[in-house]
């Protein structure tokens, strides 16, 4: 060493005094000789030549510069050629490359004190600083720092300190995460300076312990002491995450003070393999840890390991705790170590007391038994906590998931906002987490001390999860969102999804009440609280508990411990958004209507509430095209196949070439499309949809359903049958087969083999023969191209033997019969005027519902309401004012509501209606006057198109059923342009709802459990809702009623031809000529989609045989709730008295006998009850086989349409 001149690298010939240092491996120079650290460092295995030159000088030459030294004399100038010289050729120089591949980390950093970037690289216990990376890559550098007696220190995001006793270096990272990987490393070099190689050696010599217990990583050099396992440094950092009550670390080489001799022995006794075969008896091969596992694996691997000890080995003998600690004393006092751990780790009291008062602990037995290995174990886990686990339960429950996790995670590093669309974010960054104490919270690292944020689980309303990954900033990842009462929503992604699954169950565990710990069982996409009210209580909300698993949603009150309930929602029958004021509030509230059950739900914000409502309303749509994943009906049957199936039923059993018949493309493809995209919401008019577009939409459906619904996997099963010449047999494999198709495309094939049975049963009228429907369907029930002899023999089979594949009984068949049989004969005689023997006999009151008011009118299906009342009024001898505006009004709610009928209205149709009312027996029809005199001048020549009414009202929304309580709320409502619109205020410019005239019924009256503030209302209904008005007056109700009806018919309510000074006659049914495709037409305006409708009988399927409730829908059933209806009271029919009136075509009522008072006299409107009336119109009437027909399907109630007799 010593002082030489150094030649300035700028190139400006300047020569600057060095401190030069030489140690026959590198040549170091510095500022001056006080410096510890160097200023340049030439390593002599990089020098590949060292060179005199004049002036006393001499060349040091490596592959990338020129280094140029000067000294004072020649002699010492020779001196250090020599030196370096004779280094250079040595044996160990020459062998020493630059390691390039052997450095424990290398990297660019910036070093305060340095301009710009240094380059780093850290070997074993020294790291070395270099000026660019084409410096180290050569070998050169500027320092090389030894580590010994050195420490770390983290300080801010990217920066770290490393304080040595001479000088403290301070880098800054590029990244955090980078800093975090470079302070690891450099705490590894440290950690290796004070290693002591002599316990690892000795834990070694067991075979078993030469790799990590958990991963299999070679030469481990870490141990956790309680649990009797060697493990590698990554393992290590996870056991140290599970707590010291369950994992002590301890190294092999640092801690030399920890390990005394009978702690080594223990190590050697027990070993990895005899630990494992306790702590990995049942660990499947496809859950093994692999040396190149993540953290995120790692730390799943661990939990499930130690802490839930999922592959534990059980101990099938001892099933209590009281067993537990009495083996553990007997195991002891004997050399098996193992048995003891095995025991101790399954849940047996270290602590227990033996019951010997001198020796009373485990350990003071083995004490005694002399027994140190087991003294060493047992005082190792005298703290250690392992309770006692179930040992029968092969899948894990709820309650076992920890309350306690912990482990990275990645966390959207700003506010997040819900989103069901699952795109990812870019700001996701990784977190180190913990779940403990009811609190998730996230740190910078694992070392980090104070949390960056914390969650409050017990604000946690719902757990939405994503089960597939999601591209992020981060890589792609498996989503978890949180949201809270707050509004506010986090983000947290996993590497796995095992992962995600193990955060999920812990987290949901720890929000979820133990009595609805079922939900948990599931594999939801969505958990969480909601307000609920369901069918049986509708006036309080509840909070209830709800978990969404596919199409299913799953809920609970959490009441009390019972089983969940459950909607299939692609079953909805209704699925609508309503705004509703609950006290100052305004909230969103879903109605989801299924099969007998009503439930309605509103989240606790109204972030919540939109999560919900989309994943309900996702679930609950069409998703694709297999059958499964269609919008389905009660009968499980797509909503599709039975909408077209009921439409073409209705319209089209007559029609000649049905199904054969084109429709028109586009329309056909709109269609189709309008039921994938939402079924439930497409309503089929005769008025707006071609019979022809409807049949094709139905066979293009089947054709383009994701599999063929007799499907492609049975098609060579189906075709085989055909070599059956038995027919019988032939169809016990046809059944065979059918009971083997899915549950969907079991109930969907019956639906339309029941169909198509029908219509070739019709085959004399539509022309369609089984055969020519096998060759249209064949090709869309097999899937395949154009249409071949095995497969249309197969569906002409099907059809043929509908009866019998599906057990259709005979009262079934013979009610279909009855029903094709009413529509066909009803086709027949369309274009002829109706000559009838006999018609139906209906009851019609005059002005009260009471028996001596009582008259038995025969209806025929094309009587008009004006026709009814005149025809009433003539029965009883009335004697009308042109003023009187007599009117036929329907009653329902037993008298509750009423509704003046307009004069262009069918009755029989009106009346077919009441099969859809809770109680169709609270109906009927009265006659009577409708308002007082003045209201007859109010109407005549007012324009209605443009008429506008408007006014101030109560108002309250019960298509909800009472969701708002009983409280009438101030609306201003306007009628307009063929619309009843309500507003909030007067001011409002924007109607708050509004609905079109021509889907509504209009009743004057209110439900008395309403509670209505005043008298005075009227009740507005449609299909899916029930408005409830409260006027000032009755003047004002009156008016409203009148002008909803008139608007809404295009014409006065009351005939302007009306003539009440002549007899009332009973008009010809000339309007029976037109065939009931025309009927329908003309009374669109009137109810657009209140159509009478056939629900042909199917045999019974697997869901209805449970089904409680039947669909109302049918002619039969439609038909029979109301001849029920209809049956004579016994109160006005007597044995023996009365008379029938045959040549009147009215029956009279007869008076019996009643322990009540006698009703009083009739008005004097009213002329003499008892006298014959007057003969009614005896043309133009139901058809006596028509009768017969409409007989049949009415006998099975006990009671069928009476015939009047000549």
């Amino acid at each position: 060493m010593g002082w030489l001149d150094k030649l300035s690298p700028q190139g400006n010939c300047v020569f600057q005094k060095r401190w030069v240092k030489f140690d026959g491996e590198n040549l170091s120079y510095y500022n001056n000789d006080k410096e510890m650290y160097s200023k340049g460092l030439i390593p002599c295995s990089v020098m590949k030549q060292v060179r005199g030159q004049g002036d006393n000088r001499f060349e040091v030459v490596t592959s990338l510069r020129i280094f140029v030294f000067r000294l004072e004399r020649e002699g010492e100038r020779q001196e250090w050629m020599e030196a370096l010289q004779t280094a250079i050729r040595s044996p160990a120089s020459i062998s020493q490359k630059p390691q390039k591949c052997g450095t424990n980390k290398h990297g660019s950093m910036e070093l305060r004190g340095y301009k710009g970037k240094v380059y780093v690289s850290l070997t074993g216990t020294r790291f070395k600083l270099c000026k660019s990376e084409q410096d180290f890559r050569a070998g050169l550098g500027i320092s090389l720092i030894d580590l010994t007696a050195t420490n770390i220190k983290d300080t801010d995001r990217r920066l770290f300190q490393i304080n040595t006793p001479f000088r403290n270096f301070c880098f800054t990272a590029e990244s955090e995460r980078e800093k975090e990987e470079w302070i690891e490393a450099f705490q590894e070099s440290i950690a290796e300076t004070l290693s002591d190689y002599e316990v690892a050696e000795k834990i070694w010599f067991n075979e078993s312990n030469r790799s990590c217990a958990d991963c299999r990583a070679s030469q481990p050099e870490w141990a956790s002491i309680n649990l009797g396992v060697v493990i590698c440094k990554k393992c290590a950092g996870q056991h140290r995450f599970l707590g010291p009550s369950l994992s002590k670390v301890r190294s092999l080489k640092l801690d030399s003070s920890i390990w005394s001799n009978e702690l080594v022995e223990l190590f050697l006794e027990v070993g990895n393999e005899n630990a494992n075969s306790f702590w990995a008896a049942s660990l499947p091969l496809e859950e093994e840890l692999h040396m190149g596992a993540s953290p995120e694996q790692r730390a799943t691997f661990h939990r499930r390991k130690y802490r839930e000890r999922k592959y534990r080995r059980v101990l099938e003998s001892l099933h209590d705790q009281e067993q537990l600690n009495q083996a553990l004393c007997a195991a002891v006092v004997l050399p098996d170590v193992v048995e003891t751990m095995s025991l101790v780790f399954s849940g047996a009291d270290v602590m227990c007391a033996t019951g010997d008062p001198t020796y009373s602990t485990p350990y003071l037995l083995a004490q005694r038994a002399g027994q140190r290995l087991q003294m060493e174990f047992l005082h190792h886990n005298k703290l250690s906590d392992f309770p006692m686990l179930e040992s029968s339960s092969e899948t894990s429950s709820p309650s076992d998931a920890p309350s306690f996790m912990d482990g990275f995670l990645y966390c959207s590093a700003g506010p997040a906002k819900a989103t069901l669309d699952r795109r990812g974010r870019d700001d996701m960054v990784r977190r180190w987490c913990t779940l403990e104490g009811g609190y998730l919270s996230y740190y910078e690292n694992e070392r980090s001390p104070m949390a960056t944020g914390r969650v409050d689980i017990t604000e946690v309303v719902s757990l939405a999860v994503n089960n597939t990954e999601t591209m992020t900033g981060a890589g792609a990842v498996f989503m978890v969102e949180i949201y809270l009462q707050s509004d506010r929503v986090f983000l947290f992604g996993a590497k796995t999804q095992e992962t995600q699954q193990d955060w999920v169950q812990a987290i949901a565990k720890c929000f979820v009440p133990s009595k609805v710990e079922a939900l948990l069982r599931r594999d939801c996409e969505l958990i969480g609280r909601l307000y609920f009210k369901e069918g049986h209580d509708l006036y309080h909300w509840r909070v209830g508990w709800f978990a969404l698993e596919g199409s299913a949603l799953y809920f609970s009150s959490g009441e009390e411990e019972r089983t969940l309930g459950a909607m299939q929602l692609k079953q909805l029958q209704e699925l609508t958004v309503s705004t509703h004021v609950e006290g100052e509030e305004r909230i969103q509230v879903l109605l989801m209507v299924e099969g007998g059950r009503t439930v309605y739900i509103h989240g606790f914000n109204k972030v919540d509430f939109a999560l919900w409502h989309s994943a309900i309303k996702l679930a609950s749509g069409t998703d694709g095209r297999a059958l499964s994943n269609q919008q389905l009906s009660k009968k499980g049957v797509p909503i599709v196949v039975d909408s077209c199936i009921a439409f073409v039923t209705q319209y089209g059993l007559c029609h000649q070439g049905i199904y054969s018949v084109r429709g028109d493309p586009g329309r056909v493809s709109l269609l189709l499309g309008a039921f994938r995209q939402d079924a439930r919401n497409v309503k089929l008019h005769v008025l707006e949809h071609q019979l022809e577009d409807v049949t094709d939409t139905l066979k293009t459906f089947l054709s383009q359903a994701e599999d063929a619904l007799l499907t492609k996997e049975l098609y060579p099963y189906w075709v085989s049958a055909l070599d059956e010449e038995d027919e019988k047999r032939r169809v016990e494999k046809y059944s065979r087969f059918i009971q083997s198709l899915p549950k969907i495309n079991r109930s969907t094939l019956t639906a339309l083999l029941q169909h198509l049975y029908r219509v070739q049963r019709c085959s004399h009228i539509n022309q369609m023969q089984t055969r020519d429907l096998a060759c249209v369907f064949s090709s869309c029930l097999f899937q395949t191209e154009g249409q071949t002899t095995p497969e249309i023999s197969v569906v002409q089979d099907l059809i043929t033997n509908y009866v019998q594949l599906f057990g259709v009984n005979e009262d079934q068949l013979k009610q279909m019969e009855s029903e094709n049989s009413f529509i066909t004969r009803w086709n027949e005689k369309k274009d002829t005027t109706f000559s009838p023997a006999g018609d139906l006999i209906f009851e019609v009151y005059l002005e009260r519902r009471e028996p001596e008011n009582c008259c038995l009118i025969k209806l025929s299906p094309t009587m008009r309401s004006d026709e009814l009342a005149e025809s009433t009024l003539v029965t009883r001898n009335v004697v009308t004012n042109p003023v009187d505006l007599w009117t036929t009004f329907e009653v329902i709610e037993n008298g509750e509501l009423e509704r003046p009928l307009h004069y262009k209205e069918k009755v029989l149709e009106q009346v077919l209606e009441w099969s859809t009312l809770d109680d169709p027996s609270s109906a009927f029809l009265v006659i009577k006057k409708f308002g007082e005199d003045k209201m007859a001048d109010t109407l005549p020549g007012r324009k209605q198109k443009q008429f506008i009414r408007g006014e101030q009202v109560k108002f309250k929304d019960g298509s909800s059923k009472l969701l708002s309580g009983h409280k009438f709320q101030d609306r201003y409502v306007i009628l307009r342009d063929d619309k009843l619109l309500l507003y909030k205020e007067m001011k409002s410019t924007k109607p708050e709802r509004e609905v079109p005239l021509k889907l509504v019924k209009c009743y004057l009256g209110l439900k008395k459990k309403l509670k209505p503030p005043t008298s005075w209302g009227f009740t507005v209904y449609t299909d899916k809702q029930q408005w409830h008005f409260c006027c000032e007056g009755k003047e004002s109700q009156i008016d409203w009623v009148t002008d909803i009806i008139t608007m809404k018919h295009g014409g006065d309510l009351w005939s302007k031809n009306r003539d009440h000074s002549r007899p009332a006659v009973h008009k010809s049914m000339s309007a029976a000529q037109q065939s009931p495709q025309t009927t329908k037409h003309k009374n669109s305006k009137n109810l657009p989609d209140r159509k009478l409708s056939l629900n042909i009988s199917t045999p019974p399927s697997e869901d209805e045989k449970t089904r409680n409730s039947e669909d109302c829908g049918s002619l039969q059933h439609k038909t029979a709730i109301v001849a029920n209806c209809l049956k004579q009271k016994d109160r006005l029919v007597s044995p023996g008295t009365g008379q029938r009136n045959v040549s009147a075509g009215v029956i009279q009522p007869q008076h019996c006998p009643s322990p009540r008072p006698e009703p009083q006299a009739p008005q004097s409107g009213v002329k003499n009850p008892n006298r014959r009336p007057v003969l009614m119109g005896e043309a133009g009437l139901m058809p006596p086989n028509l009768l017969n027909e409409l007989n049949s399907v009415l006998n099975k109630t006990g009671r069928s349409a009476k015939e009047e007799k000549s």
